[in-house]
């Protein structure tokens, strides 16, 4: 445990020195900032409350943000650590591969966390100042906002050093990462979307399966259908009960969207030649 914490460790000591972690913190906090400051305006108008707004805001702001910021971070990883000649030095210490691609990977996924929070949180503290009495269940919809996005960004991460493993050269694995962005986030859907359009007849059975197999789309559901005053402002609590996907089991999906591109990179990692 001790070899994991100081690898980890490492890797967020070098991240809070890179200057693009930083700016990509405080631009995080920038967009929540203004995302929670806009998004209260009207609700005067549809009487529900201001955090429930900057939930369904900072929701998609996250899938399209979160990931990218992820996958950046991870993609070279362990490739760009064998192009540096570095991961020979690290191999020479007395650390098994498994142990050295989760501690990066802790490392790198604390990076995405603590913006997630610093930004988000910011967020928080401004509505909290804002004046406006909010519920206790609103506070646990934004709370659980802010866990849910940094399983997100750990799941992303994870295909970032499942795609840094699986090639040797840094322009490929960027390729790769560009792709998987592009799939998940916004192809995927616009594919999902003409199939429902084309009236093919998708069962529900199979249109759940299907949401689960992204990542960015069990987030979505788990943050605009998992909580009541959330669902009835972002029009999803239709949805919520026809795709019949409870909270625990997207929360479970979630974090096998962490485990198994993880799993997969180390066992790749552990017989790849260096």
């Amino acid at each position: 445990m001790n070899t994991l914490l100081i690898i980890a460790g490492k890797e967020l000591r070098e991240a809070t020195r890179n200057r693009w972690v930083v700016a990509t913190t405080l631009l995080m906090a920038a967009l929540a900032l203004t995302l929670s400051f806009l998004g209260s305006v009207p609700t005067g108008t549809v009487g529900v409350g201001p955090v429930e707004v900057t939930i369904v805001s900072l929701s998609s702001l996250t899938i399209f943000l979160l990931p990218l910021i992820a996958l950046l971070l991870s993609f070279d990883a362990v490739v760009g650590e064998i192009d540096r000649g570095t991961m020979t030095l690290l191999l020479s210490y007395p650390v098994a591969r498994w142990q050295l691609l989760l501690g990066k990977f802790l490392g790198h996924a604390a990076v995405i966390a603590l913006a997630t929070v610093v930004g988000y949180g910011a967020a928080g503290v401004a509505l909290a100042m804002g004046g406006t009495a909010i519920g206790a269940d609103s506070w646990r919809a934004f709370a659980a906002m802010i866990g849910s996005s940094v399983m997100l960004g750990a799941a992303f991460t994870a295909l970032g050093y499942l795609a840094s493993t699986i090639v040797r050269d840094r322009g490929t694995a960027a390729g790769i990462a560009v792709a998987v962005w592009l799939g998940f986030v916004l192809l995927y859907d616009m594919a999902l979307l003409g199939i429902l359009a084309s009236g093919s007849g998708l069962g529900v059975e199979t249109l759940n399966w299907l949401l689960l197999a992204n990542p960015a789309d069990a987030y979505r559901l788990f943050n605009l259908t998992g909580f009541k005053g959330v669902s009835a402002f972002a029009g999803t609590a239709g949805l919520a009960a026809h795709v019949q996907l409870s909270v625990p089991l997207l929360l479970a999906v979630m974090a096998g969207w962490i485990a198994a591109p993880l799993a997969l990179a180390a066992a790749l990692f552990s017989r790849k030649q260096i």
